[in-house]
């Protein structure tokens, strides 16, 4: 009987992940005053080095465990097949683009509306898993549905839904997506 063993299968993703949980734990244990001052990207002065930061740091931050929950599942799901397509470094890269421009519109756009969550990332990797079977001089028809029916929501949700959602950090991942995977498949 062969012997089954546990493997760290997915590097990049599973980092993310349990940073994100870390993330989450630090926030409960200081009563959201970790997450609001390194893990939620707003306007605040040029000036504040943590500005910066968290342009890029945003992505880690959930409000709360259902928050966290419904982006880690999608995460977990979809990751770990994208980091063995693509490799490591590119996942890494597009986890780290999405979040530089999701949190720089954010910055410039909504001077009134702080940025927190994966669900950016999330929606790069929904849109970058359509294209895993994508050929050289083909669209799949499994990325038009995909982009029409997930950015088509975000962005009907974005006009008509008055929530606590950042609908433009959806599209704006899907978009980041959707690059990369025609980059990806074009080289």
């Amino acid at each position: 009987m062969r012997r089954l063993r546990i493997t760290f299968n997915s590097p990049v993703v599973l980092g993310f992940i349990f940073l994100s949980l870390a993330v989450l734990i630090l926030g409960y244990s200081t009563l959201s005053i970790s997450t609001q001052l390194l893990f939620m990207s707003y306007h605040s002065p040029l000036t504040d080095p943590l500005t910066y930061i968290r342009i890029f740091t945003h992505v880690l931050g959930h409000q709360d465990w259902n928050h966290y929950i419904g982006n880690a599942s999608y995460i977990l799901l979809l990751g770990p097949m994208l980091e063995e397509k693509y490799g490591s470094k590119s996942i890494l890269q597009v986890i780290v683009c999405t979040a530089f421009v999701t949190g720089l519109v954010n910055y410039i756009l909504f001077w009134n509306v702080a940025l927190c969550g994966a669900s950016g990332v999330v929606f790069a990797f929904i849109l970058l898993t359509s294209f895993t079977s994508f050929r050289s001089g083909e669209i799949p028809i499994t990325f038009i549905l995909v982009a029409v029916i997930f950015l088509g929501q975000q962005v009907y949700e974005g006009v008509f839904v008055q929530d606590n959602i950042s609908n433009l950090s959806h599209v704006v991942g899907g978009i980041i997506g959707s690059i990369v995977g025609f980059g990806h498949k074009r080289n």
